[in-house]
């Protein structure tokens, strides 16, 4: 065992009792290669910790120990009521560094084998070419690291600079050695020292018996720790929803607690050797397991007094918009309070295309931190005071509740809404003439019958008309009938209902319209809807309990913080007890499926991420509407299921390829979504290697993974029911698995008459 001097160790001792970082040193700090202020007061020789005993570890969550010796957990961001970076320090990783006095930086993941020295020179290239400043590439052995080396010298000869992290799991000898080559080592701590993933569970009596399994994470760690340390390596501690430990899975369950304490053992490690040059993340294809982690972890660093840059990504995102949109929600919620210092976009295409979302996602972070732009100050100050009493240790959902029905109604308004989510798609006039009428049954997600709409699983549950066609139009108002009679809500402004009455029409005010009027409704309209803009007193927002409308649109004002204003909107609605259903409306004037996308997961997914809202309308707005009703009502759904909301579709976990990758991830998902695309409640993870195979595919029902080149395994949760079955036969071995467990269902064929209109 090390040993300490006496009043190193008191010094140490006395730090941690006042609260003190024992081991850190001053935020300026680029690295730590000094001593650390505690062991610098002994003039006794310095020695480092060299077993689990020596380390001065965190203090126990589980036991309370934390919150009597530091104190209770408190915030997790800088401001509540300000965008303001997290503060941390600066890390280095070759000539690009990580922090808050730095810009955020976009990183990416090499596809290629990491085998193919020039092909993945190549690769890394056209992504340094597009503007990414860090690539990371996968290690899983001696040739992998002997590859990674010629890879780097490669990339100096042809004048590259950008830097490289080593992607490590099961082996920490190989990763000590990549370290003499190469910027970066990412480890993660569900499999770095604890082998192989399973899922046997562990029985600890007592924490000690959990604590003294640290002994093995020390034996793995300490010499990459101490390599990294001589030879300025950064790195960042990964964890993982899917990929926790047993260990840790046996003690914390598969919790973001457990993500956290996991990361914060290895922490531990690297911090008793003077080792401050790394990052964290807290990745999971869950964006709300994901943002609950990372603020967790956040909220851990403030009450402990460390500031280490944050890594930001969902992992196994998937493709398309519904990747675009998982990353939207739970990347640009945390960006929208100030917590991160690098992004990556997770993406199952090719590493060049995650750049336009990695960057934009970047962008509007920057401009809405006041430090940095005044418009975006003056607009967050602008937002009345308000007490933000969220619990970020914990996730629930504000249940808004369906309209009540009445003895004197004509319809079922219960059905306007849905108690999981609900969309409302904005349509016009001209939608609803006799020509195009049957298109828009379908854009709406109808199924028809001789000419007749139906709702399904995906149909739009209202429809929101700026204005209504004339009484005189049989056609259009036939159609609107028609939606009505299958419980379809038709919000319409008052004031147009007031000149052309609208049977069964929801009558749209704003809430002080309303409050004047005392709620009356124009002739025909049978229930109130309400829009407010976060700038109302509360005494006015205060009013709809009294109005009772079937629900709320909140379109906030563009002078304020649309983040904060909603936030104070929602905490009035619960402290006065006001449970109507709150529906997003969002105006978007994109031209850009991905940028809307974007748009909707950051802006409205960094409010429906944490509880609030249920629902969304998203109006085109601007000179031209270039997505159609049935783009935008798919979309919004998407958003709904990216925010765990409402599941009209099945979900895909599918990871984004590197070169650990046995199969043609894009083509195979490409195959099985087309098979399976049509469950919802069903989630089916697509996973290239074992390494991304069932730790991280914790949220799936069913597993499709690569083995051996040309082989899958296929599992039902976590575990594998069949084996080495060739490719070219998965596909359809993965249907009868999904039809074996009673989950499957034929696709419905579109009827004749459907096919006869789309013709």
């Amino acid at each position: 065992m090390a040993k300490y001097g006496i009043s190193a160790l008191a010094a140490v001792a006395a730090l941690s009792a006042s609260n003190a970082d024992a081991f850190a040193v001053p935020r300026s700090s680029a690295s730590s290669n000094s001593m650390s202020g505690a062991l610098r007061m002994s003039a006794e020789p310095l020695a480092y910790p060299t077993t689990h005993e020596d380390i001065l570890w965190t203090p126990s969550w589980k036991t309370g120990a934390r919150d009597e010796e530091i104190g209770p957990i408190g915030k997790y961001c800088e401001d509540l009521h300000r965008v303001s970076r997290r503060k941390t320090r600066t890390v280095n990783c070759g000539p690009v560094k990580f922090g808050s006095d730095h810009p955020i930086v976009r990183q990416t993941m090499a596809t290629t084998a990491t085998a193919d020295v020039d092909g993945t020179i190549e690769q890394v290239m056209r992504c340094a070419d597009k503007g990414f400043d860090l690539v990371r590439i996968t290690v899983q052995g001696k040739r992998e690291a002997n590859a990674a080396a010629k890879i780097r010298d490669g990339l100096f000869k042809k004048g590259y600079d950008i830097p490289l992290c080593a992607d490590m799991h099961f082996q920490p000898v190989v990763a000590s050695l990549v370290a003499d080559a190469i910027e970066k080592i990412r480890i993660n701590p569900g499999n770095f020292a604890d082998g192989r993933k399973d899922f046997e569970e562990k029985v600890y009596e007592s924490e000690a018996d959990y604590v003294q399994e640290r002994e093995y994470l020390v034996e793995a760690m300490l010499p990459l720790v101490e390599k990294c340390k001589k030879l300025d390596r950064c790195m960042r501690i990964g964890t993982n929803h899917g990929s926790l430990s047993s260990r840790v899975l046996s003690f914390y369950g598969d919790t973001p607690r457990g993500m956290v304490e996991s990361a914060l053992e290895f922490a531990d490690i690297c911090r008793s050797q003077d080792y401050h040059n790394f990052v964290f993340s807290m990745k999971a294809s869950n964006p709300l397991v994901m943002v609950q982690s990372y603020r967790l972890l956040a909220a851990e660093q403030y009450r402990l007094g460390w500031d280490y840059p944050l890594h930001l990504g969902v992992t196994e995102a998937g493709e398309g918009e519904d990747g675009r949109m998982k990353s939207a929600v739970g990347i640009g919620t945390l960006l929208a309070d100030g917590l991160g210092d690098t992004v990556r976009v997770s993406l199952t295409e090719d590493p060049e295309f995650e750049y336009e979302p990695c960057n934009r996602l970047a962008e509007i972070a920057t401009d809405r931190l006041g430090d940095l732009n005044p418009e975006s100050a003056k607009r967050q100050a602008a937002v009345p005071a308000y007490t933000d009493t969220r619990d970020i240790t914990t996730f629930s959902r504000r249940q808004g509740a369906l309209p009540a029905k009445k003895e004197s109604d004509t319809m079922d308004v219960s059905g306007i809404l849905n108690e999981n989510g609900s969309v409302i798609s904005a349509v016009t006039p001209d939608m609803l003439k006799e020509e195009n009428v049957q298109y828009l049954y379908q854009e709406l997600g109808c199924k028809t019958a001789v000419g007749m709409p139906f709702k399904d699983v995906a149909t739009s549950d209202s429809i929101f008309l700026r204005s209504v066609p004339s009484s005189d139009d049989a056609a259009a108002r036939t159609a609107l009938r028609r939606l009505t009679e299958v419980n379809m809500g038709i919000v319409v402004p008052a004031e147009e209902l007031e000149k052309d009455p609208l049977p069964n029409a929801i009558a749209l005010m704003e809430l002080t319209d309303a409050i004047a009027k005392d709620g009356a409704l124009p002739a025909g309209a049978i229930r109130l809807a309400v829009t407010i803009h976060g700038s109302e007193t509360e005494d006015e927002l205060k009013k709809i309990k009294d109005l009772d409308p079937a629900l709320v649109l909140l379109r906030v004002s563009d002078d304020l913080s649309n983040l904060h204003a909603s936030r104070r909107v929602f905490e009035i609605l619960k402290a006065e007890d006001i449970g109507t259903s709150v529906v997003h409306h969002f105006q978007t004037d994109a031209t850009e499926s991905d940028e809307l996308a974007l748009q909707m997961g950051m802006k409205i997914g960094s409010l429906l991420s944490d509880g609030a809202g249920d629902g969304v309308l998203v109006e085109q707005v601007g000179d031209s509407a270039p997505f159609s009703v049935d783009f935008v009502r798919r979309t919004s759904f998407s958003l709904l299921q990216g925010c765990r909301m409402r599941n009209t579709k099945t979900e895909f976990v599918s990871c984004p390829s590197c070169g650990r990758t046995l199969f043609d991830l894009q083509e195979t998902t490409a195959k099985i979504q087309e098979s399976t695309g049509h469950l919802p409640g069903v989630t089916v993870a697509v996973m290239g290697c074992i390494v991304n195979g069932p730790g991280e595919m914790a949220d799936a029902d069913f597993g499709y993974v690569g083995t051996l080149p040309g082989k899958i395994d296929l599992y039902y949760g976590k575990e594998v029911v069949r084996k080495s079955i060739p490719e070219d036969e998965a596909v359809d071995g993965l249907v009868e698995l999904i039809k074996e467990y009673g989950m499957w269902k034929d696709k419905e064929e579109e009827s004749e008459e459907v096919e006869a209109v789309a013709a």
